[in-house]
């Protein structure tokens, strides 16, 4: 029996998250990830960007990104990806 590869979330790469500078505003950064996955009401200055995929044969991956901000601007990036990891 086939199985399909279930893709969900946001695709980030490490070239996007290289584009990430400290002091970003949120449309910036908007405009660099695309709009974030979750958008917490208890936590206003985080946005997590999350991506999985689920292979048919059974194969799980899973990548998070979250992106934190002081007074609407860019201060720390988390998660599986590091901005200039490629250099």
């Amino acid at each position: 029996m086939y199985k399909i590869d279930v893709q969900q979330g946001n695709v980030v790469t490490q070239e996007m998250v290289d584009q990430l500078r400290p002091g970003m505003t949120r449309s910036q950064v908007r405009y660099v990830l695309g709009t974030p996955l979750l958008t917490d009401t208890f936590h206003a200055n985080r946005w997590d960007y999350v991506y999985t995929l689920q292979e048919g044969k059974g194969d799980y991956g899973r990548q998070t990104l979250m992106v934190i901000f002081e007074d609407d601007k860019l201060v720390a990036v988390r998660g599986d990806y590091r901005p200039g990891a490629a250099n």
